[in-house]
Order: structure tokens, then sequence, then C-alpha cells
């Protein structure tokens, strides 16, 4: 990849937890580093920073282009712009 190519925005899955022990919540991260392991040391920065205690990350890739709905389409614009975009919903189980 040039200097002059964007990197693509990054996308981690995986559950958080706000207290150990409590009730997991799922939770899409997108951001834009310069490579996997940057990626996952700022997205546990960001999740520390908003509160949570605990985090499990299951997959790391890049997005193949914008997502069609919302939160996630604000959430991609945010990596965009520099952020780390939390995105956190109800897991079932």
């Amino acid at each position: 990849m040039n200097d002059n190519d964007e990197r693509p925005v990054t996308i981690i899955t995986g559950r958080v937890w706000r207290k150990k022990g409590g009730k997991p919540e799922g939770v899409h991260i997108m951001l834009v580093a310069p490579d996997d392991d940057s990626a996952v040391r700022s997205a546990l920065d960001a999740l520390a920073k908003e509160g949570y205690a605990e985090a499990e990350l299951d997959q790391i890739g890049d997005m193949q282009g914008e997502p069609d709905d919302e939160p996630h389409i604000s959430a991609y614009q945010g990596a965009l712009e520099g952020e780390v975009s939390i995105v956190t919903f109800n897991e079932p189980f």
C-alpha cells in the first residue's frame, strides 16, 4: 500500500462488560489504524476510556465499503475522520 492510499476502515467484533461478572454487550469497533496490533490497542484504550471493565475481542478485518444501516453508517464516518467508533448492542444468548 502506498502512503497516498487511504487505509481501509477496520472493524473489530466481540463482547464487552461494564463491570466484571456483569451482563455482556455485543460490540463493533470501527477505526483506521496502520496494522491490526495498533487497531486492537486503540480499541482497548477507547473501551477503557468509555468505562468498560472487560472486553473479549473475536474478529478483526477490513470493511468492504460503507455499511447500509445506522448506527454503523455514523460509526464508519467517525472512523474515517480519525475516531475510534464503538457500537454496542444487546447480544442474544
